[in-house]
């Protein structure tokens, strides 16, 4: 079978570029088509795949501006073309699920994310206030240029996966198609649990910008008799440690090791934003760690508990507390319930699991075989419904 993998952009290794790696090692023979690469950037595994780049890879200082091309993307993804393919899958989060495929080709889309910055996310990365007036109504316009190609596009796609239940809502709401639930894949088998050395302080893990609402931590922390260390590195960073009280400590960038030491030594992690997924939370569970999270996004599939304001509630196993409101009150109160509660690192741990490598293998393999064992008896009639049960 000639099998076609179709990614946005390969510019480093993060969630969706490890999700494209193991769909690499399910199909070694497969191909790679991608708006543009950065090979010094990509995992060997990835390299040794055939890749083809469209014309955004020759636009000069498209590396730092890559993203200011993006009204170009549709007509980069489209110029590819699969007429040998038997299967395209497309991993994205952008404009890799507009790929063109006929008749005779099966296109499975492993959604991410809709875009969220021409969707629902649009006001946290161009907020009204901070961008010149002009400027503002022209990625306006941008945008509603985008938001109708996004939709026609979707219809291109035979079968959506998604990577969470709130992605697959998401699917819903703004493609009107149905979708199928397979978790990305967590390295479960690295994020393990290990001597605790110090255990004194709360994590948080992330990218330092507007809409991760790390700044809610760090000023919730000022009146805490806690420690916090923050990890991630952004365009709000200074400005962050420039305003945070003495018992917060940023790291910045660390490598892969030593994230997992502030995980394995720490009390729990807060996580105050709305993500997809969320891979953060996972790996904190499968060093044996609790969590703190905002209840919405992705977090509500990856971790087991209450809410803060109906505690009792709640039966069975716990590996968290979510908080309602994305308020320096609610994180300030999660963390004060918190020290009441006895967390156990094995279910920890074996909740993380369900995210492990194996399952998502597992998972896209089984889809996989039925969804093409359908196409090659029936074609596309029907197939959605079929497998969509």
């Amino acid at each position: 079978m000639r099998v076609v993998l179709v990614h946005d952009w390969l510019n480093g290794m993060r969630g969706g570029e490890k999700v494209l790696e193991a769909f690499a090692a399910i199909f070694p023979e497969s191909k790679i088509y991608t708006l543009f690469c950065d090979p010094e950037k990509i995992s060997s595994d990835l390299k040794r795949h055939s890749i083809t780049t469209s014309f955004i890879q020759h636009i000069p200082k498209r590396k730092k501006y890559y993203q200011h091309f993006l009204p170009l993307f549709p007509k980069a993804i489209e110029s590819f073309k699969f007429d040998n393919a038997d299967l395209v899958i497309s991993s994205s989060h952008c404009v890799a699920k507009g790929a063109i495929v006929g008749t005779h080709t099966l296109h499975i889309c492993y959604c991410h994310s809709p875009m969220r910055y021409i969707w629902d996310r649009f006001d946290d990365y161009f907020p009204k206030g901070q961008i010149n007036f002009i400027r503002y109504k022209f990625i306006q316009a941008i945008a509603g240029y985008i938001r109708k190609w996004d939709i026609k596009t979707s219809k291109r796609v035979d079968l959506f996966i998604a990577n969470s239940n709130f992605v697959r809502w998401r699917i819903n709401k703004y493609y009107n198609r149905p979708a199928r639930v397979i978790y990305p894949p967590v390295d479960t088998d690295y994020f393990i649990p290990g001597q605790v050395q110090n255990n004194d302080y709360f994590l948080t893990v992330s990218a330092i910008v507007p809409y991760k609402k790390i700044d809610l931590v760090v000023e919730a922390f000022r009146d805490l008799k806690e420690r916090l260390v923050v990890v991630g590195n952004g365009p709000d960073l200074f400005k962050l440690i420039n305003k945070a009280p003495q018992n917060v400590t940023f790291t910045g960038w660390i490598d892969k090791e030593k994230l997992r030491e502030y995980y394995r030594n720490c009390k729990a992690l807060i996580f105050p934003g709305v993500e997809d997924f969320g891979i953060a939370p996972v790996e904190a569970q499968a060093c044996g760690k609790p969590v703190i999270a905002f209840y919405e996004g992705g977090v509500k599939d990856t971790v087991i508990g209450p809410v803060i304001d109906n505690l009792n509630s709640f039966d069975g196993p716990i590996t968290g507390l979510f908080f309602k409101n994305q308020t320096v009150e609610d994180i300030k109160k999660s963390v004060d319930i918190f020290s009441k509660i006895n967390f156990n690192e094995d279910e920890n741990r074996n909740n993380a699991m369900r995210f492990s490598n194996r399952n998502f293998y597992n998972q896209i393999k089984d889809f996989l075989t039925e969804a093409v064992s359908i196409f090659r008896q029936q074609g596309k009639i029907n197939l959605e419904a079929r497998l969509m049960k």
